[in-house]
Parts: structure tokens; sequence; C-alpha cells
């Protein structure tokens, strides 16, 4: 048994749970506020990482990394789609775990560790530097036609605030359902206020 070649996969494991933990925890996390996604980003880098190292002698090609991105980047959950942010994060996980694993021994690791702290530093600013807003969907099916009309939006958002719990930043009215007198409303919220609130879908 090779001990050295144990205890430098080891500590090349720990220094790609590092970076992912400090990406998803002190990162992706204290910004959304979001721990389902938690889980999932820690373990895919996890498992790329072993994955390349365990590979890592076998003669592999440029179409071996971009496979690992197919793979990933086609995967919906079947209970609901990953949204584009949270699959950003995704790709960016597998990034390096894939650096991680097959760059030491042929770049330098002065490099290897600058290239994640770079990631890191790029997230955060683009997380909270430029504060942009996360805006979320919640559907709606609206019983209250009457109030979909030109003049009476103030009335039609605080009856859609108060019924649904969300500060709302804007609406998109959709389908009007005249037989039912129902109306489908895409009702659009800051989800960095409001993450317990969060709902995908699509209107009609």
């Amino acid at each position: 048994m090779n001990f050295d070649a144990i205890l430098q996969f080891l500590m090349l494991f720990g220094g790609n749970l590092l970076s992912a933990v400090v990406l998803t925890l002190f990162i992706y996390h204290q910004a959304s506020q979001r721990r389902e996604f938690v889980f999932t980003f820690l373990t895919v880098s996890a498992a790329v990482f072993v994955l390349c190292q365990m590979l890592v002698g076998v003669e592999l090609d440029l179409a071996f990394a971009l496979g690992l991105f197919a793979i990933f980047g086609i995967i919906r959950y079947r209970t609901d789609a990953i949204p584009i942010r949270e699959m950003t994060y995704l790709f960016i996980v597998i990034a390096l775990a894939v650096l991680n694993a097959l760059a030491p021994g042929t770049v330098a690791w002065g490099a290897i560790a600058a290239a994640n702290v770079a990631m890191w530093g790029l997230t955060w600013v683009l997380e909270r530097v430029w504060t942009i807003r996360h805006m979320a969907t919640k559907i709606v099916v609206y019983d209250r036609v009457d109030l979909i009309h030109a003049g009476k939006r103030a009335e039609l958002l605080a009856d859609l605030a108060e019924r649904t719990g969300v500060k709302i930043d804007r609406i998109e009215i959709g389908k009007v359902d005249l037989l039912r007198d129902t109306a489908v409303i895409k009702v659009h919220f800051d989800l960095a206020e409001q993450p317990d609130h969060f709902e995908s879908g699509s209107i009609d």
C-alpha cells in the first residue's frame, strides 16, 4: 500500500472540499439563504473530484472533461427543474473539481490556488458588491378578474400581496378565463427578501 499516494489524495480531496465549502456555504448560501442545493453542490464536487483522480493515470483527452460538463449540464431532476443561477453554481463546482483533480503535477500549486481564489472572488463580487437582485416567480390562478382592468392596478397588487404573503415587485397577467372568472398571473418578487416563497414554473 502506497501511503504517500493515499496522503496526497487525501490532501487534494481536502483542498477541493474546502474550495467547494467556501463557494457553497460562504458565498452561495449566504447570498441566497437556500439550503436545498448545498448538499448537491458539495457531493457533486466531491464525486467529480474522486472520478477524475481515480482516472488520472488513464490516458484522457479534452473530450473527457467536456463530457463531464455535458452530462451534468443536461441533468433535470424529475421533481423540479434547476434554476439557471443554481445551474451556474453547479457548473462552477464541477469546473473547480476537475481543475483540482487533474491540474496537480502539470500546473504549479500557486496557479491552482489562484484559480480557486479568483473564482471565489468573482462570485462573491457578483453576489454582494454589485447587489444584483435575484427575482423569483410565483404563478397564481386569480379569481377576481374585475381587478385586472386598467385603473385598478394598485388594488390588484394589494390584494395579491395579502393573499400570497409576498412583497410584489411586478406582475404579468396571462391567460384570462371569462367562463370561470379566473386569470393566470405571474408574480415577481425579490428572492433574497423572501426565500421561502420560491416557486418555479411557466405561464400559459
